[in-house]
């Protein structure tokens, strides 16, 4: 696996003498790359290209399954300056999560023109999905206001399918209640043209898609053990008593991962499967 300058000086920048968790996330990443047993190649080859906003959050489990598929992965990490694509050098945009809003451009100033290339990907008819912030940042772009939920959400939150989601290509063969991981304070309306697709009891715009191809899920089902115990051990501050906030020990006592994976996976066989003719 190649990894960037600009990539291992942001992972230099954020271990500290209490984080050096970080370095086995990423030596469990480069082995998921390398043990995944027998690959399950696509008919064709498609693009994929992922925003990073902290590296923190990484693709995970995505980058796994575009690996058995033979599919190719690029990246982009944002706070350490790499350049964004060029709109025909992907066939999708995977947006990750991170700890800033969409509404912090000054704080964040690549922000701005990550806003203009998610809008001109939709534009395009690329594949778009976008995860957590990511969703969030869809939305913005789409012209939905973003805003803090009434209640944050940090944990195993059971998720519920709505009667659109249940026909929708991304949700295909879903079971119609699952637990997914969530982290998020914010929340958005949902844009105009676009169907919901699943709620919680403390969120109702939790997934919604634009003509299929655009697909924003606020909660997660891409990442490793390790990479929750990053959330929880870098993030734990935000870990205070709420309606729909659990505790440290559940949050990683679970073992919810191997579910989300296998979620995961279908979710990307079933977009996979619809569409499948790349972009030229």
């Amino acid at each position: 696996m190649l990894v960037s300058i600009s990539r291992i000086v942001m992972w230099a920048k954020y271990l500290t003498v209490d984080r050096y968790s970080r370095l086995s996330y990423y030596a469990l990443i480069v082995n998921s790359e390398t043990s995944l047993g027998p690959s399950i190649k696509a008919k064709q080859m498609i693009r994929i290209h992922y925003i990073e906003h902290d590296p923190d959050e990484e693709i995970g489990y995505i980058r796994t399954w575009a690996k058995r598929r033979g599919h190719s992965v690029a990246g982009t990490l944002l706070p350490a300056g790499e350049e964004l694509p060029a709109l025909d050098n992907f066939d999708w945009l995977v947006i990750m999560g991170g700890t800033m809003n969409v509404y912090q451009e000054k704080e964040f100033y690549w922000l701005v023109p990550e806003k203009k290339l998610i809008e001109k990907a939709i534009r395009q008819d690329k594949v778009v999905l976008g995860i957590c912030l990511g969703a969030q940042l869809i939305a913005c772009v789409m012209g939905a206001d973003v805003y803090p939920n009434r209640f944050p959400e940090i944990g195993w939150v059971p998720i519920t399918l709505t009667a659109d989601g249940a026909k929708s290509v991304a949700f295909r063969r879903f079971p119609g209640t699952f637990t997914p991981f969530s982290w998020h304070g914010d929340t958005f309306n949902l844009p105009s043209g676009c169907h919901r697709l699943a709620k919680s009891e403390g969120c109702q715009n939790q997934a919604f898609d634009y003509e299929g191809r655009v697909l924003g899920l606020q909660f997660h089902l891409e990442p490793f053990r390790t990479n929750i115990k990053l959330f929880v051990t870098n993030s734990g501050i935000q870990l205070v008593d709420g309606r729909y906030i659990q505790k440290r020990e559940l949050i990683l006592s679970t073992g919810h991962v191997m579910g989300i994976h296998s979620l995961m996976t279908l979710l990307l066989n079933n977009m996979e499967k619809e569409y499948a003719v790349v972009s030229n």
